[in-house]
């Protein structure tokens, strides 16, 4: 698509259009990442349809998707795409924001644009995939007025990006003449795109290296315990987004249940795999006679030398070796059989 369009475009600078008046963080990065794929373009801020119509991309504004003319807004009647609509095969059915319109089309492009152009294909795939779960989604949910879940939360998250992008906005205190509208947007942009690149540059600097230790773990499996439900992870790593995608990719049938590996206090851990990326509901916890306990009382009561802590969820211990820890999980799993008899 970018390939495509910049070809169209005849002049120089172009010009990038949106709305004026408040601001939100989807049109904010929105034209943040397409200013880094085309550097010497201008931001428009108009509702003025004659203003807009002379734009070469507009996005957030103009009640109109049509990628072939490079309209991106969201905001209409019946607009109702998300990631797996536009690019089969992906798995997000979140509602797009004009920042997820933006990424959908053009984020492997801005992904090369950041990390350089000898990145593998596979790492841009994999980035693209894990900037939008981890990032994107959540401008997109926020915008869109997409509750997290049902029901009432216990608590607000005021936190967030969307949030503190919003601050960048004239305060209802503000006298006029103490506020730039323009400047501001820029600010605002400068802000928000700094997180944007600093999330591309740790997917490729930090996670993305994870993936080989934990497909390394997977293949070795059978050498920690002949049963396959136990993975040992030469050190520390962001290792679940990668688990499970190794794990449907190889088809893995016979569930992996635990996770051991040292810390960096040279103890170890024994991690439950969870039932997704995301969720704090594990396959199988930590025996629930150890949660909540610690050191002697623990390894008393556990019958292995060595324990430091349970998690009073279940979800991880500790150990002060290799060998407590890898008895922990399968001890564990020993139990839950015992009892499912």
């Amino acid at each position: 698509m970018y390939s495509t369009i910049f070809k169209r475009f005849k002049k120089s600078p172009i010009k990038i259009g949106t709305h004026n008046g408040v601001f939100h963080c989807d049109e904010v990065l929105g034209t943040y990442m397409l200013q880094l794929l085309f550097p010497d373009s201008n931001i428009v801020r108009s509702r003025d349809d004659n203003v807009l119509k002379d734009c070469d991309i507009v996005i957030d504004v103009g009640n109109e998707y049509d990628p072939e003319k490079c309209r991106f807004d969201h905001h209409q009647k019946g607009f109702n795409e998300s990631m797996s609509s536009i690019i089969p095969g992906k798995q997000w059915t979140t509602k797009l924001s004009s920042a997820g319109l933006v990424y959908c089309h053009f984020g492997k492009d801005i992904i090369k644009k950041i990390l350089g152009d000898s990145t593998s294909i596979d790492e841009v795939e994999a980035v693209f995939d894990h900037v939008y779960e981890n990032f994107i989604q959540e401008i997109d949910g926020i915008d869109n007025g997409i509750p997290m879940f049902e029901g009432e939360p216990k608590y607000r998250i005021t936190t967030n990006l969307s949030s503190r992008c919003h601050q960048f906005n004239k305060q209802w205190n503000t006298p006029d003449s103490e506020y730039n509208e323009e400047a501001s947007f820029s600010e605002a942009q400068k802000y928000v795109g700094s997180e944007f690149v600093s999330k591309v540059n740790r997917a490729s600097t930090i996670w993305w290296p994870a993936r080989s230790m934990v497909a390394n773990a997977i293949a070795k499996r059978f050498n920690v315990d002949p049963s396959g439900q136990i993975i040992e992870l030469e050190g520390h790593c962001p290792w679940k987004e990668h688990f499970f995608n190794l794990e449907k990719e190889l088809s893995i049938e016979n569930p992996i249940l635990f996770v051991i590996f040292s810390d960096s206090h040279r103890n170890w851990r024994c991690q439950a795999v969870s039932v997704n990326a995301g969720s704090y509901v594990c396959r199988q916890f930590l025996h629930h006679e150890w949660q909540g306990l610690r050191d002697e009382e623990l390894s008393k009561i556990a019958g292995i030398e060595g324990c430091i802590f349970v998690h009073h969820s279940g979800f991880i211990g500790g150990n002060k070796s290799r060998d407590g820890a890898l008895k922990m999980a399968l001890k564990t799993i020993e139990l839950n059989k015992s009892s499912e008899l």
